[in-house]
């Protein structure tokens, strides 16, 4: 039986724990996407809580890529010393941290750049339907480039490695779904379609080495669960060490599912992946794991290798030690929108709940 305490293999570095913090972005690092000093705070609070792996919200590899113009970002060399403060801050409480390095593709904020897909197509995002532009082979590699220079920053902060961020409607997710439409080496096939995820893995292994650890927050069901599941394969081949998986542009409520269970339809597609991949590389399930009970069934019925938490590490840090150790902490209220964070329109209940005197400063981001 795996218990939440074990620690783990992930690559060639070593988890003290199964118990990681999913990326969440909530914070805002203004145009230049440098990190401040809530960045280190925030991350080194839920390593001191005992997370085992930290991964530091969607960080642009490129400028006019954002989901927002006040993304955190590693495109240039003078955002790197900030990231070091994140690591180190981290590495503290004997926590790997990693970032998710991201571009927009059809996710793109329309202040920072177009939309960008595989193939030209109609597009429903931030409240307006805009004509996205149809890459070019030449642009797809600089892209590719853009980040693994992202990943040797990375490394270069003292980061552990990186996670690509192939889910959600951005760009890697893109190409791997069926909006891909291509019929050049990038399109076709599974393997073409996964040919920007894997030449950006292969890449980054040959820059920055054996031990760095190279995860994917890959789709787990787009076109379908089980392309996903072979896109994954091809991403494992090129060296992918890890499969943290998600939802992605496809609507998974049309998804089968046992309600009876303590998991959701999107923690159950990080069961499937784990199904086919058990003994090959480790699989998290994320979403809607808010409670120790929902961690330690996953866990315990080695139905995933590590659990990712999210909302409900944001609500209280205290979560992690709850699920290690049985301690108290404050529930997620699950509110429809997360209040957490600046820019929302409520604060997190589960702060105030807390009584923790930072509570609006970890709201607004203001300390």
């Amino acid at each position: 039986m795996i218990t939440p305490d074990m620690p783990i293999s992930i690559g060639r570095r070593i988890c003290k724990n199964r118990i990681t913090m999913a990326p969440t972005v909530k914070f805002c690092a203004g145009p230049e996407g440098l990190v401040t000093d809530f960045f280190a705070e925030h991350y080194a609070l839920r390593a001191k809580h005992g997370c085992g792996l930290i991964c530091v919200e969607a960080t642009a590899v490129s400028p006019e890529g954002r989901l927002a113009p006040t993304q955190l970002g590693l495109w240039d060399d003078a955002q790197t010393e900030g990231h070091r403060r994140i690591a180190e801050a981290c590495h503290a409480y004997g926590a790997l941290v990693i970032p998710q390095i991201h571009y927009g593709g059809l996710g793109t904020h329309p202040e920072c750049g177009p939309l960008t897909s595989p193939t030209a197509v109609m597009w429903n995002g931030w409240g307006r339907q805009d004509m996205a532009r149809e890459l070019t082979a030449a642009e797809i590699r600089r892209i590719e480039k853009r980040f693994i220079d992202a990943a040797v920053r990375a490394k270069a902060a003292g980061y552990d490695g990186v996670q690509l961020h192939g889910c959600h409607s951005y760009l890697i997710n893109d190409f791997a779904s069926d909006v891909n439409r291509r019929t050049d080496e990038y399109g076709g096939n599974t393997e073409n379609r996964a040919r920007l995820g894997c030449e950006i893995i292969s890449g980054i292994r040959d820059a920055c080495g054996g031990d760095f650890i190279i995860s994917v927050r890959v789709s787990g069901c787009d076109p379908t669960v089980e392309e996903s599941i072979r896109t994954a394969e091809y991403y494992v081949k090129a060296g992918c060490d890890y499969l943290q998986v998600s939802s992605g542009i496809r609507d998974v409520s049309d998804l089968p599912h046992d309600e009876s269970l303590p998991y959701n339809r999107v923690a159950e597609l990080g069961v499937r992946f784990h199904e086919h991949f058990r003994g090959i590389v480790p699989v998290s399930a994320v979403n809607g794991i808010r409670t120790p009970e929902t961690a330690r069934f996953l866990l315990e019925n080695e139905l995933v290798d590590t659990v990712d938490l999210a909302c409900g590490l944001l609500a209280d840090p205290a979560l992690a030690e709850a699920i290690l150790h049985g301690t108290p902490y404050v529930k997620c209220f699950g509110c429809r929108r997360c209040g957490w964070g600046p820019g929302h329109s409520h604060a997190c209940p589960a702060l105030k709940k807390r009584g923790n005197e930072k509570w609006e400063w970890e709201t607004t981001g203001k300390s």
